[in-house]
């Protein structure tokens, strides 16, 4: 049974005033289903808009940042929890423990690491929990079209391939990750 959902997402906004938007539907898509959000902690970018987003619907958000960021003042102080950590290491170790899926939305170099690794966790058979790729505005074809490429070429088998779930649109992510989380 899914209860949260780790979304992995940018500290930045993005150009494309877009890319906030749809943050805000994930944030009102987990409200919706009365799902927790688990986060990287922020308080920037689509982190931040997303974690403002359940926090306002009254939901649950658990942030979790290591301690150099927030020295930085990146940290959000209003969440349901925030664990600050040691490392990223222990950051992603403690966000998985704390999720019953994964989520990423559109972000930079640490977005695709986190969910890149956490897709690796769950090929590696440490856990069996839902990885959602959210392709809002085609974001990820590029991404898409790797893993189609590495499939090709032998580097991915068709069974890993088919650990990512995908789709453009909120809702109808969430609603195969929530089926899939519930057999």
């Amino acid at each position: 049974m899914i209860r949260r959902v780790c979304v992995f997402c940018g500290s930045s906004a993005g150009r494309d005033g877009s890319y906030v938007q749809i943050a805000k539907e994930v944030g009102q898509e987990l409200l919706r289903r009365d799902l927790g959000l688990v986060y990287g902690g922020g308080n920037i970018g689509l982190m931040g808009i997303l974690a403002e987003t359940v926090l306002r619907g009254g939901g649950s958000v658990i942030g979790v940042i290591p301690q150099f960021m927030v020295e930085k003042e990146l940290a959000r102080t209003d969440l349901t929890a925030l664990h600050v950590v040691g490392s990223m290491h222990e950051r992603k170790a403690l966000m998985a423990e704390l999720s019953d899926a994964f989520l990423a939305l559109p972000g930079g170099l640490g977005t695709l690491e986190e969910f890149c690794e956490i897709v690796t966790w769950k090929q590696l058979g440490l856990h069996k929990k839902p990885c959602g790729l959210l392709n809002a505005h085609g974001y990820y074809d590029g991404l898409l079209r790797l893993l189609t490429h590495q499939e090709q070429e032998g580097f991915v088998s068709a069974t890993t391939r088919a650990l990512i779930m995908e789709a453009a649109h909120p809702a109808v992510l969430l609603d195969r990750m929530l089926q899939l989380g519930s057999q």
